[in-house]
């Protein structure tokens, strides 16, 4: 794992970006099509999963494997997490 002064490097980065278009920029510029489209789709997850759609009808809406959505539903679980933080704002 790169030392802390990286992720705290990168998360300056980010935050430092004030537009849409200029972030949505940067994360096709440090992601691949893939890994951008997987966090697109992780989020879409989250607030589904917190609108309380079924686990199987989330898979069968955004092409994904029941795994993948559980995943989202055990993140989703820890209230002290980012995901809950970011859905109540």
């Amino acid at each position: 794992m790169p030392p802390e002064k990286y992720k705290q490097d990168l998360l300056n980065l980010i935050l430092r970006v004030k537009d849409k278009v200029s972030l949505d920029k940067l994360l096709r510029d440090l992601l691949t099509p893939r890994e951008y489209e997987e966090i697109i789709k992780r989020w879409q997850i989250i607030k589904q999963l917190y609108r309380g759609t079924s686990q199987r009808q989330i898979s069968n809406n955004l092409k994904v494997s029941i795994a993948t959505v559980t995943r989202g539903s055990r993140e989703l679980r820890n209230k002290k997490g980012g995901f809950w933080k970011a859905l109540k704002k």
